[in-house]
Formats: structure tokens, C-alpha cells, sequence
């Protein structure tokens, strides 16, 4: 039976129990080979590979005898008691068969689902669904240990239904906003989009850092940089300072400046370029003086274990995983019984786990390098009873990861190791050093009073610092705490000399884009959604388009700038960021027995006394919310995104149509009368941020109806060349009497609009070309031009050409020798074709990686597994990282063979 395990023979029983046989169900075929391993005869151990029933996904899955009730399209039944209607998912039909079978042949059922909202769900659908005959026990451990499975099995409890009530209701909020709120998208935007009560927040978060780079104005400002010389007897001899002061006033830095570019106070002073060259030019060769110097201690006390949130944070910003990869990442090693259960609100770390990794960092680093006495971290946690322990190394003893490394893949190899380094690191010494401030004056020769600064930081006692470092973000920048920045021992008085002196313009920049470390540590600051939820809401937002990636940067979408625009307008509520946290107490009462389901749920669709003033509830509920008024909402004004205005004073408006965003102002003042709006596309891969009017006005040069290049002599239809949304291309204009397709072209890479001819058109325009038929097949072989470059085509077979001048030129004998050539292995042979981009060494095969033109589009490959680039993903602007992860992500799904160092494969049984 597939994912089932029958329990090792021999020695007997090895856990509690009345005896007998048990079966033991779990979410994972690989977590139940390995629970299987510790329990003994008598046991059985079955995977129900996951949740086995769900709400519907459509209307196909409603069951006849429901399809005709006004709550079928919901799938649950808001007319009694917001009873939701499961279904047994099509793929799952044949696991519970399975388990109905292996039910027939034993005497007790341990459902081992994970101890969390969503496992204790998982396991009260299976009681549910199966409906045992025999006891049910809950079977529940936080690591896959054989000390922890036992102790669970011998130590069952009940099922804990505050909890299952708690997921249940979540599910259900979750299908009522998406289902309510998602079809006035559809009809005031575009169709296919969705809300999400998480994910619309989400995107709301991204949408406001662009409006405020957007609306940011740069300020610039003036200082000079100096390389001081201490003398002969320094060490080291020469230092960095900065100019901070003159004449007694406090010079400008980038945070006395607003968003808007002024300062935020009038008690500073702004250096121009001109007053700082002649500062510099004054301060050379003038006397310098120590003025002052100011030591104080430095101490910083270790990180904290991780938890879910941390852990998506610093695998982010350290081994550059996307939440979900370290989502995923960390369940194989919870499953195979490296790790704790990943997730997790709690930083706690038991007695057995302190005791663990205090041994080991006494006798990796030394009694010296261990602190005094256990640390232990403790935080305010919403949800206690998810709060189980910190994210560890599993076991009482902890293995390094040497240990280790023979049996784990990359990825599982360098999350394992974050996750002990911080773990050993949490229960060391304090990183102990010094910090030094130093203050040297001089006077130029136009008499102004210059004060210098110079700061040092020394590390004298690493502590836990030997063993982890935590990164910083990419994007926000910032200083790593074992960074030193050396000064010499100066004393007061003490003369010193400048061996240069630089003016430096500075700007003032925006706040960073998120990245998804930085997504996640907001969402949480915010008390949005849970840490467990984040990895797949950040793909969510995603894969739907409404962010996209530059590098590690998170860029929103102009439809995310509709939608959020729309909500804010119409629905503020469902995406204010104090309503959404809110929710979260609200749902973590009912997890706490605190509160009532069916009734919080009556409250919220239909309006109640529920939540604070102003929320949904109190407003009248979800369903009077989004039917009220959604007529007299003005589409054309949700999909309008004002930016700025022109030369001539015309407001360039960013408008969201149903076939993609585009550009639109008033015409020309000079325009011939009756001329309409001048309209350009907008490239899908440039940030709303980065569009101005130098670059609209390109744009607009290029208007959407196209360039005319003159008249095809052979049909006299007129020839245009335009952007569109993949590219520039030339297309054919049919007369109003004419039907069928326009005959289209995309311009060769060495093409631009701006020069292409008639003649390079017409050439464009007679692709394909029929280069002649196979003599063998008679299959006829054409040469075309595809979005990634030109190709053969013979049926269903394509091969890339080395070069666009083969289109024309390529010959049938030519043809027939490609395709003599034996298929290479993946979705395109390209054999002779160069690829779209070179990127670096794949980390976990450690061969080149590269972007290629596939028959569906562009992917990756390391010459072994492929990976479509994603929707968000570009040829350009791809990075080694986002490569890697791609491939780890196609690895991880098992249609193509696994790389790197493995374990021994069970047995199958």
C-alpha cells in the first residue's frame, strides 16, 4: 500500500498501550517511515498524505443534491450555522479507501497528524471521514525522535476540538472574503483576480512602500570625506573621519531630510558643493587637533533559537530561500527527524535542549565561550497552544553538521546548519568589545571651525559571535554585528594630520523595496496572519501578479495598484491593517474556548456586536459590505493611477486594462481636431517607481496604434510597427470589410522601432518560411521567429537556430542535418543554439546554470533539471539565486532526479 509502513518485527512492544494491533495515520508517507522505525510489532503506520477532504474547488465538486442552494457557490451553508459542505478531494478517493481497509484489522486508531490548528484539523477529518469503529487516541510530539514517539504513544490524549474550531473557522472566514469580495474584482477590474484576507493586506503593504518611493523627492547634501594620519606610533596609522561640523552647527545627513526632500528641522545646517570644495581647499594643510575622545563598552547579548518567522527571515537574507523553499525545506528535515516541528511562535528551548547545546558549545569553543548560565527566551505569544518550543536540532543530544552531511541534500544541509549554529549560539557568551568616538577640530583658512568625526568599534571577546553572525537585509543595507571598524589609541590634544580631504555629494534615497525576509518580519511586526501562512501567501501574491520580482526586491504590479485602490476605497476595513490583526485575537479566542464559532460567524457575515467600533461586524457584516453599493462603483476610475503631469500641464494617468496597463493623457494642444487620447503600452517589466515623464514621453512617441512604415506593394494593406506587450513587432492593418488575423512579426534584437524600414517589415512579415518537407515523413519544416529567437519547426518538433539570418537564409539540406542530430534530453534540443543568459554554479549540482528558450517558454537548467521561469521571473533580470531556487523547488517535486548526497532509501512496503 503506498504511503503505508508495517512497524519493524521484533522485541515486542516498545511503546504504551493496552496491546493489540494500532494504526497509526500521519500526514506524510516519509514522516511515516520514519515513525514506523521506532514503534514496535503491533503498530501499523499509514500516510493519508495530507488533508483528505476540503470545501469545494468548483462547481463540479458540489454534490447534485446541494447544486441547486443559494450557498452552493460558497460551500457552506450560511443559512444553518455556517455549516461548511466537505468534500473528498478526487485524488484522495483512493488513499481513504486505503485507510478504510487498514481500519478492518486492528484495534485502535492513533491519529499523528502535527500538533498544530492544521494538523488537529487534518486528524478530526480523518475521524470524520473514516468513521473508526474502534478507540481513537490523539497522538502528538514536536520532533521525530524514538525517546519522543514513544513518549507520544504512550501517552495519547483527545482530540482538542477549541483548536480544530479554531482552523475550521479560519477556512471558513477565508472562503467567505475570498468568494464575496473576489467577484467585484472580476467586474471592476479584471477577471481571475482574488482577495484573500491575508494576501489583500499583503499586497496592500508592497503597494504602499512604491507609492512612497513614488512620491519621495531626493535631497541632496554636501560633507567631505577625510583619511586622517595619527603619525608613526598609531596603528593603525591612518583613519577615516567625516566632516559634522561647522562653526558650531550640526552638518545635514540623510535622516534630517523628509520623504518630501526637506529637512525635518531648522537647527542644521545643509552644505552645498561649492561651500564644501572650499572648505576642503581651506582645510588643506591645516592644523588638526583631537578635541575629544569617548570609550564605552560594547556588549551584545546572543540571538534568540528560531522560530517560523525568524527562520523564513534569516534563510532569506543568508542562504537567499524564498519562504517557501524554506518552508519546504524544513519540513523534510522535521519529517526525517533532523529538526523540530518548524512551526512554531516559541523561542523556549527545554531543559534537555539548553543542556544540549551547552555541551556543545563548551566543547566546540570552550568553557569561556559558554554563558554562565542557560539563556532562555521567552516572548508574548497570541496562540500558547501553538507555542510548543524554538525550531532545534532534534534529539537530546545534538548532531553537528558533519554529522550529518553524508545524508542530507544542499538545501537540507545549509538550513540544518543555520538552525544548529543559532541553537549553539543561543546558550553562549556575550560578544564583548569596545566602541570609540572621536572628535577632531581645525580651522580652515577662511576662519570656519571644522569639527570631524571618526567612530570605531572593536570586538575583543567574540562569544557567541564564533559560532553565528546574523545577515542583514540586502535591501535596507546595514551593518553585520562582528563588523570592526579599527581606530588607533588617540589621546586629547593629540595632533594629527589629513592625507586627503574629498568633497561628497550625497542623495537621499527611498525606502527599500521588501524583499520576503523583510515582507515577512512586517507582517508580523504587524500581528498579520501567522508565521505559518507566510511562505504560501507571499507565492500567492505572486503567482497571481500582483508582485513581482527584481533580484530580491518584491515590485507590485499596476493591477496590485487597482485592486488595493479599489479596497481601500470600498471595503477600507477588509484591508486596515489593525482589522486584520484583530481578526487574528478574534480567531486565536475561539482557539482558546474564549469564544463561540457559529456565532462569531453570524457576526461577521451578517453584522453583529463583534470586534472593536468600526469593524466589519458593527458595520453590518461581509455580506451587506460587498453587496451594498458595488454598482455605483466607477471602474475606469479604480483602473486610473494618476503620476504626473507633462510639459504642457497634461496629466499622464496609468490605466489597468482588461489586456494589461497602459499610458494615457489629453492630446496635443496642437493635435488635429477630433484627435482622441494618445495612448502607449507600458512595459510589464519596468517598476512603477522608475516611469517619469522622460521615460513616458519615449513612450508616447511609440503610441499604441503604432509607427506606419508605408504600404505592402503586394496586398496594399499598411504596414505598422508598435510595442506590445511582450516586445516591439510589426503587424498588417486589414481592411473593415477584411476577416481573419493580421499577419505579425517580433523585431529582430538588432531591430528597434525608431529605424526599421518597410523592407525589414515586409521580411518580418513572410516568417514563417517553408525552408521545404521532410523527404522521409513529408512533414513540412518552416523557419520561424518566437518570442526567445529564431527556430525550425517540423510538427511538433523545434530546434533553435544559431542566428535570425538563418531564417532567411537556412537551406532544407541545412534543416535536415538539425534534425539528424540526436534529441537531446529536456524540452527543446537547442543543441547549437547559445543560450538566453549564463548565470553562475548551481550550489546543490555545482554545474553552470543557464536560461534557454523552451517550446513553452524560457527555463533554467544546470544540463540536468529544468525549471520554467515563473510569471514574475525575467530573462534579464534573473538572478543566480532566484536560479537555484528554481531548481531546488523543480527538484523538490520529484519529476526529475534529485542531486547531491542522499540518504539510503528505505524499503518500500
Amino acid at each position: 500500500m503506498a504511503g503505508s509502513t508495517r512497524a519493524k518485527k521484533g522485541g515486542g512492544s516498545r511503546s504504551g498501550g493496552s496491546g493489540g494491533r494500532r494504526l497509526v495515520i500521519v500526514e506524510s508517507p516519509a514522516k511515516a517511515r520514519k515513525i514506523s522505525s521506532y514503534l514496535g510489532r503491533g503498530f501499523v503506520v499509514e500516510s493519508s498524505r495530507g488533508h483528505i477532504r476540503d470545501l469545494p474547488r468548483g462547481a463540479a465538486d458540489v454534490p447534485a443534491k446541494y447544486k441547486s442552494e443559494p450557498w452552493a457557490r460558497l460551500g457552506v451553508n450560511v443559512e444553518h450555522d455556517f455549516e461548511p459542505l466537505y468534500v473528498v478531494t478526487p485524488d484522495k478517493k483512493s488513499t481513504v479507501s486505503e485507510l478504510k481497509d487498514a481500519l478492518k484489522d486492528v484495534d485502535e486508531l492513533y491519529l499523528a497528524t502535527d500538533g498544530d490548528r492544521e494538523g488537529e484539523a487534518i486528524a478530526w477529518h480523518l475521524l470524520e471521514t473514516l468513521k473508526p469503529k474502534v478507540p481513537v487516541r490523539r497522538m502528538v510530539f514536536h520532533e521525530i525522535t524514538e525517546p519522543a514517539i514513544r513518549a507520544a504513544a504512550a501517552n495519547p490524549r483527545d482530540l482538542d476540538h477549541s483548536l480544530v474550531d479554531a482552523q475550521e473557522t479560519r477556512r471558513i472566514l477565508d472562503r467567505l472574503y475570498g468568494y464575496e469580495v473576489s467577484p467585484v474584482l472580476w467586474k471592476k477590474v479584471m477577471p481571475k483576480l482574488s482577495a484573500g484576507r491575508v494576501q489583500s493586506v499583503a499586497t496592500r503593504i508592497v503597494v504602499e512602500r512604491e507609492r512612497e518611493r513614488m512620491a519621495f523627492v531626493s535631497a541632496e547634501y554636501w560633507n567631505i570625506a577625510a583619511v586622517l594620519d595619527g603619525g608613526p606610533e598609531a596603528q593603525p596609522r591612518t583613519f577615516p573621519a567625516r566632516l559634522v561640523n561647522v562653526d558650531g552647527d550640526r552638518l545635514a545627513t540623510g535622516r534630517d531630510f523628509g520623504s518630501d526632500g526637506r529637512l525635518r528641522s531648522g537647527d542644521v545646517r545643509v552644505l552645498g558643493e561649492d561651500e564644501a570644495r572650499q572648505l576642503a581647499r581651506g582645510l588643506d594643510g591645516a592644523e588638526l587637533a583631537v578635541s575629544s575622545v569617548e570609550e564605552k563598552p560594547y556588549t551584545r547579548r546572543p540571538y534568540a533559537p528560531f522560530m517560523t518567522s525568524t527562520l523564513q527571515q534569516e534563510a532569506g537574507r543568508k542562504l537567499r530561500f524564498s519562504a517557501e523553499r524554506t518552508m519546504r525545506t524544513a519540513q523534510r528535515l522535521y519529517e526525517n527527524g533532523y529538526i523540530t516541528y518548524m512551526r512554531t511562535d516559541s523561542t523556549t528551548l527545554s531543559d534537555t535542549a539548553m543542556s544540549a547545546a551547552r555541551s556543545q558549545a563548551a566543547e566546540l569553543y570552550g568553557d569561556r565561550y559558554l554563558s554562565p548560565q542557560p539563556r532562555q527566551y521567552t516572548r508574548k505569544v497570541k496562540n500558547a497552544q501553538e507555542a510548543h518550543e524554538a525550531i532545534r536540532p532534534a534529539g537530546e543530544v545534538f548532531r553537528t553538521p558533519g554529522e550529518v552531511a553524508g545524508e542530507l541534500e544542499t538545501d537540507e544541509f545549509r538550513l540544518y546548519e543555520l538552525i544548529w549554529q543559532r541553537t549553539i549560539a543561543s546558550q553562549m557568551a556575550d560578544a564583548r568589545g569596545t566602541t570609540l568616538s572621536v572628535r577632531i577640530s581645525g580651522t580652515a583658512r577662511g576662519g570656519e571651525r571644522c569639527v570631524f568625526a571618526a567612530s570605531g568599534r572593536t570586538i575583543t571577546f567574540a562569544g557567541f559571535l564564533k559560532a553565528y553572525v546574523e545577515s542583514v537585509d540586502s535591501e535596507a543595507g546595514g551593518e553585520a554585528d562582528d563588523a570592526e571598524r579599527r581606530l588607533p589609541v588617540l589621546t586629547e590634544d593629540q595632533r594629527v594630520t589629513a592625507s586627503s580631504l574629498e568633497p561628497e555629494g550625497h542623495s537621499t534615497n527611498p525606502p527599500p523595496r521588501f524583499t520576503e525576509a523583510s515582507l515577512v518580519k512586517a507582517l508580523e511586526e504587524l500581528g498579520i496572519g501567522r508565521p505559518s501562512t507566510y511562505a504560501s501567501i507571499i507565492s500567492t501574491i505572486q503567482d497571481r501578479g500582483y508582485v513581482w520580482r527584481r533580484g530580491s526586491a518584491l515590485v507590485p504590479s499596476w493591477v496590485a495598484f487597482a485592486v488595493v485602490g479599489l479596497l481601500e476605497r470600498h471595503f477600507g476595513r477588509l484591508v486596515d491593517y489593525d482589522f486584520t490583526a484583530g481578526l487574528e485575537d478574534e480567531l486565536d479566542g475561539i482557539a482558546a474556548g474564549r469564544q463561540e464559532r457559529t456565532a462569531w460567524l453570524s457576526d461577521f457575515y451578517f453584522g453583529g456586536d463583534i470586534g472593536p467600533s468600526g469593524s466589519v461586524g458593527r458595520a453590518g457584516g461581509l455580506k451587506k459590505l460587498v453587496g451594498s453599493g458595488v454598482e455605483h462603483i466607477d471602474a475606469r476610475e479604480i483602473n486610473s493611477i494618476p503620476m504626473f503631469t507633462d510639459a504642457e500641464g497634461r496629466t499622464v494617468t496609468v490605466r489597468v486594462g482588461r489586456y494589461g496597463p497602459y499610458l494615457e493623457r489629453e492630446a496635443a494642444s496642437d493635435a488635429a481636431e477630433g484627435e482622441g487620447a494618445q495612448r502607449a503600452n507600458l512595459p510589464e517589466d519596468l517598476p512603477p517607481d522608475e516611469l517619469n515623464p522622460e521615460i513616458a514621453e519615449k513612450l508616447f512617441a511609440t503610441p499604441m496604434e503604432g509607427r506606419s512604415l508605408g504600404t505592402d506593394p503586394e496586398t496594399g494593406r499598411e504596414i505598422i510597427a508598435k510595442e506590445g506587450r511582450y516586445g516591439p513587432y510589426v503587424t498588417e492593418v486589414l481592411g473593415e470589410d477584411e476577416k481573419g488575423k493580421p499577419r505579425t512579426g517580433s523585431l529582430f534584437k538588432s531591430m528597434s522601432l525608431d529605424t526599421i524600414t518597410l523592407a525589414d517589415a515586409l521580411k518580418l512579415l513572410s516568417l514563417p518560411r517553408v525552408v521545404g518537407r521532410d523527404p522521409e515523413t513529408d512533414t513540412e519544416i518552416t523557419a520561424q521567429n518566437g518570442r526567445y529567437g529564431p527556430y525550425l519547426k517540423r510538427g511538433t518538433d523545434s530546434r533553435s537556430l544559431d542566428s535570425e539570418a538563418q531564417l532567411f537564409e537556412i537551406t532544407l539540406e541545412e534543416a535536415l542535418r538539425i534534425y539528424a542530430e540526436p534529441k537531446k534530453r529536456g524540452r527543446r534540443t537547442a543543441a547549437a543554439a547559445p543560450p538566453l543568459r549564463e548565470l553562475g554554479a548551481d550550489p546543490a549540482s555545482g554545474k553552470p546554470m543557464v536560461v534557454k528558450d523552451g517550446r513553452f517558454g524560457p527555463y533554467v537548467t544546470d544540463g540536468e533539471t529544468n525549471a520554467s521561469l515563473r510569471k514574475a521571473d525575467s530573462v534579464e533580470t534573473l538572478t543566480d539565486e532566484r536560479a537555484a531556487e528554481l531548481l531546488a523547488e523543480r527538484r523538490a517535486k520529484g519529476t526529475t532526479p534529485k542531486r547531491g548526497r542522499k540518504r539510503t532509501a528505505s524499503s518500500k512496503s
